[in-house]
């Protein structure tokens, strides 16, 4: 059921690496094109390279920038006149418990978990909506979004974040119904994944709970993938043959 979206174009936030490079390579080897976005424009231009020129256009953003942002969306408009997939990949996590953290803190992590999907989402569905899209919205949540009670380990705002990132997708379905727009919302919520934020947490994440960045790009085709009468809101991605709860080791 892929067909359909060859020649499409989607947004992955947070492409340069980790899951958003993996699933910006999944999406183009279905003849999706994707503009990806993340700080680190010497790695996207990489991925670019490596990807393929036309596939995959690397474009510099701050998620937590609204001015960035919407120079993406302005750029999309210009270059291609429609948008047709968005994925809501980049996050950040805090390892400090929320009793020991500063204000700036709860602040850099909900705006870039939270208040920047929320952007984006709003702006790709006026893009989806001006060109008349059969368009989806992918949300990369966590088990954290879930399951929180199960992860004894701290990780500050990250947790109430990701919930929060699951209650959009809802109302943002609740609000698509509404106004009878063409467009499937889905939240995957993968345990620990072997990315550059889960390394810098190492020492508390067990290597028995990791997933690899290929194992979340296959539910986002999987999700993408479904025929069009079918809607796939909630997807939990857990390594086989283990639980998922977290502790501190000794």
């Amino acid at each position: 059921m892929m067909n359909r979206w060859s020649g499409k174009i989607a947004v992955v936030t947070g492409s340069s690496s980790g899951i958003g490079l993996a699933i910006s390579k999944a999406l183009v080897s279905h003849g999706v094109k994707v503009v990806g976005l993340g700080r680190r424009i010497n790695k996207l231009r990489d991925a670019a390279a490596e990807i393929g020129k036309d596939k995959f256009f690397p474009i510099e953003c701050d998620v937590t920038n609204e001015e960035d942002i919407l120079k993406v969306f302005k750029w999309i408009d210009e270059k291609f006149g429609r948008l047709d997939i968005l994925v809501n990949n980049a996050g950040v996590v805090c390892v400090t418990p929320i009793i020991d953290s500063k204000t700036e803190e709860y602040r850099r992590v909900i705006d870039t978990n939270l208040i920047a999907p929320a952007i984006f989402a709003r702006e790709a569905v006026k893009a989806m909506k001006k060109c008349n899209a059969c368009g989806h919205i992918i949300n990369i949540s966590s088990i954290a979004g879930l399951h929180l009670e199960g992860i004894a380990i701290p990780i500050g705002m990250y947790g109430p974040s990701k919930y929060g990132l699951r209650a959009l997708g809802i109302e943002l379905r609740h609000e698509i119904i509404a106004a009878k727009l063409n467009v499937k919302i889905t939240n995957i919520s993968p345990g620990a994944v072997m990315t550059d934020m889960v390394r810098s947490v190492q020492d508390v994440v067990s290597n028995n709970f990791i997933l690899k960045v290929g194992d979340i790009a296959e539910a986002v085709i999987y999700a993408v993938g479904t025929p069009e009468t079918v809607e796939i809101p909630e997807i939990t991605v857990i390594p086989h043959g283990t639980g998922f709860i977290l502790t501190q080791r000794d």
